[in-house]
């Protein structure tokens, strides 16, 4: 049989749809990020679907040469649960942001990810509100002053991998949007996990809440302030100086210095091992680096590989017959009757 899988190249999925994003925004290296790493999946572009809710990063699917929806805010996992529910063959890909899925869709984003429906939820985390102007999100740290927000936010946020963790998720990654050579491999392992997998991205908003990352996302701040965390190696970072292990006494993660390149006492990562997940998630940036890379993965049945197998049993060995199934006693006729004079 001849090999009729259509390979692609970046260009095959973009379209010539005008990009409509500030200039400098994180938005663009996602873009590009997103389109040089599908024809590595390999998924041909009719067979993919974007799908989004609104906010500055919800344009994306007119930027995808696939099938996309530009759909109501925080409703894209409804959407996007339909859709594999009629094509479980389809890849989905959600994308939203900190405001859109943990705002206005944190309770249909709480739903998608308990499911497992088998998508790929890409959250731009910018901690503002940018597409109406820079008000404060639930990602926005305390402090953050806002047009809503004018003598600072008081509000402790949200963190969108321990809400995903907490809501039952199965796969738990985190990245950059300007981290070009890792977030490819990242969005592979999201698309290889069969069941929601959820990627949260750092984007700077250049317009209402610029540099809000620099602190581990400058070049020069980043060896000391990023740990990226590969399944079973030790936890280190610093170039090599500084690593990570568990304090039992204190039931707590704790930064040790590493001599002379001797890692045999930390932590390794496990990310099939969610209480390190956790610990990894809740480390409090400052006295700890932030966690990047694939935190938790774990792997269990997907929700519409659950309802197509229940489909299936239910249907087994029954004729198919809409009519009887209409007719077959759950309708009824309303007779007629005189009304009251006036």
């Amino acid at each position: 049989m001849n090999d009729m899988t259509r390979i692609t190249v970046p260009k095959d999925w973009e379209t010539d749809q005008e990009v409509r994003w500030c200039p400098g925004c994180g938005d663009y290296a996602i873009l590009k990020a997103v389109q040089r790493t599908m024809p590595e999946i390999g998924t041909p572009p009719e067979k993919t679907v974007f799908v989004s809710g609104i906010g500055c990063s919800s344009r994306f699917p007119y930027y995808m040469e696939t099938y996309g929806f530009h759909t109501i805010h925080g409703r894209a996992p409804a959407v996007a649960t339909g859709i594999k529910l009629a094509n479980p063959e389809l890849d989905v890909w959600i994308i939203t942001g900190d405001g859109d899925g943990l705002s206005i869709g944190g309770n249909h984003m709480l739903h998608l990810l308990r499911r497992n429906l088998d998508c790929q939820v890409l959250l731009f985390n910018n901690e503002i509100y940018g597409l109406t102007k820079g008000q404060y999100s639930p990602t926005s740290r305390i402090g953050t002053r806002s047009p809503s927000t004018p003598f600072g936010s008081v509000d402790r946020p949200a963190s969108p991998c321990g809400f995903a963790l907490g809501a039952g998720a199965r796969f738990i990654a985190r990245t950059i949007d300007t981290a070009q050579k890792t977030m490819p491999e990242i969005l592979k392992r999201a698309h290889g996990h069969k069941g929601t997998s959820f990627v949260e991205i750092f984007q700077n908003c250049i317009v209402y809440n610029d540099a809000v990352f620099d602190a581990f996302t400058d070049k020069k701040a980043a060896p000391m302030n990023q740990l990226n965390v590969v399944h079973g190696q030790p936890l280190v970072f610093g170039a090599g100086t500084k690593g990570i292990v568990f304090d039992a006494a204190a039931m707590a993660l704790k930064v040790v210095d590493v001599v002379d390149g001797d890692t045999a006492g930390l932590m390794v990562h496990d990310e099939m091992n969610r209480v390190q997940a956790q610990l990894l998630i809740d480390m409090e940036f400052g006295p700890f680096p932030i966690a990047l890379g694939v935190i938790w993965c774990n792997p269990a049945p997907s929700f519409e590989a659950a309802v197509v197998e229940q489909n299936i049993s239910a249907s087994a060995g029954k004729p198919t017959d809409l009519n009887a199934l209409i007719r077959k006693g759950q309708s009824w006729e309303i007779a007629a009757k005189e009304l009251h004079a006036v």
